[in-house]
């Protein structure tokens, strides 16, 4: 078995981004992919370790958009290798449902018990973060007997029907693909900087809308769930105020409604903790799971409260590659790197040197309206100076700055107005801190 050759951790452009390689393959993908597949940008990686991404032309990018948060413990994190590369020797799959295999076991026991609250939990295994947003509304319709579901402005949850319908933004997401599943309900979330009566009041007066409009619209008896992200992905790294998440959690324990955390983008350690919710201390009763959980390989879970997750018939849950044997020993081995290399702790630092630099740009430049998020899952908020209206304009004129000089970063928000940072949690500090010297370059020429 062949350990991992580490790339370099330096930036290096060698051409133009992209380069004339890249250029030609995103000629062929052109006419070979579908239109509807986008590309933020297309330089075509062949290695990836660390901080960097290698592409065809032999420049080495900074990465800050981690595929999204997947690759958590950096792309072909040690473990991840070691423990795939003996899996694919053994088999690739024979189908849990058929005849099942321990690696599927050892996940569930590992989420059942990292995840919040230490009572009695079963853990469901899928391939994607919509399959799992799915099979949790399923489970809290079996076990509730009811069909509501409550979701919250500014919201992202999948691109199934179903979660499409969960889903808040309709470009480019949502556009032509309706009609969309019924029984979906959308109720106010607090955005502390765009709370129209202050961000210190954001909290007890969106918890007290969501709630009303839950009881007048819908009847809280109707309810099977309410999910929220802890901190809303797509919509723009939105952490709601402090006190409206309990104060949802309080509603729905009180009307047995299913409470989900829906930590697809958050989790595993990437908020400086091994979930958002733990934050406020929120015990959820189904935590749904993905990205980052098997180091770049597709699979997500359900986890929750025993009684809630066997509600479900035998048969019930499932699907052909759902815990795929290879997947799962990635996530044992993602998990241990995560363990073992307290990514818990370098998500805190990464953090506290993201938040520093970038309060520091806020001051100077006045299109940064608000610099927010917790650990390694930080955003900035672009307006147009002098008030609060997004500048969608100005965020993709940075963005394509910072790719142009090496650096990846993705954009966000319900306005399209939000730069969202999502280094691996093992990036070097010298990587961080020269990816943040190109940001601001960025501002500075915009």
């Amino acid at each position: 078995m062949s350990a991992v050759t580490p790339l370099p951790q330096e930036r290096r452009l060698v051409t133009a981004i992209p380069g004339p390689k890249s250029q030609e393959l995103q000629a062929r993908k052109l006419g070979a992919v579908a239109a509807g597949v986008g590309t933020t940008l297309p330089v075509y990686v062949t290695r990836a370790n660390g901080g960097v991404l290698e592409d065809v032309d032999g420049n080495s990018l900074i990465d800050f958009g981690s595929g999204i948060a997947v690759t958590n413990v950096g792309n072909s994190a040690e473990a991840v290798v070691a423990r795939t590369t003996e899996q694919l020797a053994n088999f690739t799959h024979t189908c849990f449902m058929v005849t099942p295999y321990e690696g599927y076991v050892a996940v569930a026991e590992q989420l059942n018990e990292l995840t919040p609250g230490d009572h009695e939990k079963r853990t469901a295994l899928f391939n994607s973060g919509s399959e799992a947003v799915e099979n949790a509304v399923k489970i809290a319709r079996a076990y509730t007997k009811r069909q509501a579901v409550v979701v919250f402005d500014h919201g992202y949850h999948g691109r199934t029907n179903l979660t499409l319908a969960l889903t808040a933004k309709n470009m480019p997401y949502k556009q032509g693909f309706g009609p969309f599943a019924p029984e979906i309900y959308r109720v106010p979330v607090a955005y502390p900087y765009r709370w129209l009566t202050g961000a210190e009041n954001a909290a007890a007066e969106a918890a007290a809308q969501a709630i009303d409009t839950i009881n007048k619209q819908i009847g809280a008896e109707n309810v099977a769930a309410i999910i929220i992200e802890p901190i809303q992905g797509e919509g723009g790294f939105i952490e709601p105020a402090k006190g409206f998440l309990p104060a949802i959690v309080e509603f729905a324990k009180a009307n047995g409604i299913v409470f989900v955390a829906d930590e697809i983008q958050t989790g595993f350690c990437r908020t400086g903790q091994w979930f958002a919710c733990e934050d406020e201390g929120i015990v959820p009763d189904l935590i749904t799971t993905a990205k980052g959980i098997a180091g770049g390989l597709p699979l997500s879970a359900v986890t929750g409260r025993a009684e809630i997750m066997d509600a479900a018939q035998t048969g019930g849950l499932g699907g052909t590659y759902g815990g795929n044997p290879v997947a799962c020993a990635a996530a044992l081995g993602a998990i241990e790197t995560m363990k073992e290399q307290d990514l818990k702790g370098k998500a805190q630092r990464i953090g506290e040197i993201m938040l520093g630099r970038l309060r520091a740009m806020q001051e100077k430049y006045e299109i940064i309206g608000e610099v927010r998020g917790r650990g390694a899952m930080i955003a900035v908020e672009l307006v147009k100076a002098g008030g609060k209206e997004p500048n969608a304009e100005a965020t993709a004129a940075i963005a394509k700055a910072c790719h142009a000089e090496g650096l990846v970063v993705l954009t966000a928000g319900t306005y399209g107005n939000v730069l969202r940072f999502l280094p691996p949690l093992v990036i070097p500090e010298h990587l961080l801190n020269e990816g943040l010297d190109i940001l601001e370059g960025a501002f500075a020429a915009v």
